[in-house]
């Protein structure tokens, strides 16, 4: 099964992030049948730690390291962390191109989190992706299928974006399902 670990955004802030969202070229671009692949509202995510294919018969390993990583994550706190969406920029360039929104507020506290996860699936010799923790949200997946120029645009509209603070309450062990529309599936939860 492949697997992810992250933290979500509650209803209130991809509310607010999806009016910003309908204001980008790329949403536009999606109405007029561009394949732009908008990322679905339901499935904004931040993704702490990527897993890859793991076995199901390793799944209690998984849940056990993820549950002690929440577990000390918690201990050093007095309270979840306060994120915010804001700002946005773009991974990669022609197909490859990415559009994503920023996370801010105490992204230290992210960074920290995610630290903790991977040393724990790394102590269960779980495999796992090892790039640096960058946290943001993708939104779009426009490719090359979008004037550069257009992009840009949306890119700027989203640098000037400033969502409603949350606090990241929860740690998600995620199950993905590749395909044309891709599905999640909430596997475990834990609270931080």
């Amino acid at each position: 099964m492949r697997l992810f670990v992250a933290v979500c955004p509650p209803t209130e802030a991809v509310e607010h992030l999806g009016a910003r969202l309908a204001r980008l070229r790329m949403s536009a671009a999606a109405a007029a049948g561009t394949n732009v692949r908008l990322a679905d509202a339901a499935h904004l995510h931040l993704t702490v730690a990527f897993l890859g294919e793991v076995e199901a018969t390793r799944l209690v390993e998984v849940e056990s390291a993820l549950g002690l990583a929440a577990e000390w994550f918690r201990d050093g706190r007095d309270a979840a962390p306060r994120l915010s969406l804001g700002g946005g920029g773009r991974f990669g360039r022609g197909r490859f191109t990415v559009l994503w929104v920023d996370v801010q507020g105490e992204v230290e506290a992210l960074h920290v989190l995610a630290r903790l996860v991977r040393s724990r699936l790394r102590h269960a010799r779980l495999p796992h992706d090892d790039r640096p923790f960058r946290p943001h949200l993708t939104v779009a997946r426009p490719g090359d299928r979008v004037d550069p120029a257009d992009i840009e645009a949306d890119r700027a509209t989203l640098d000037g974006y400033a969502g409603p603070q949350w606090p990241a309450s929860e740690l998600l062990l995620v199950r993905s399902h590749l395909g044309p529309r891709p599905s999640y599936d909430r596997i475990a939860a834990w609270p931080l």
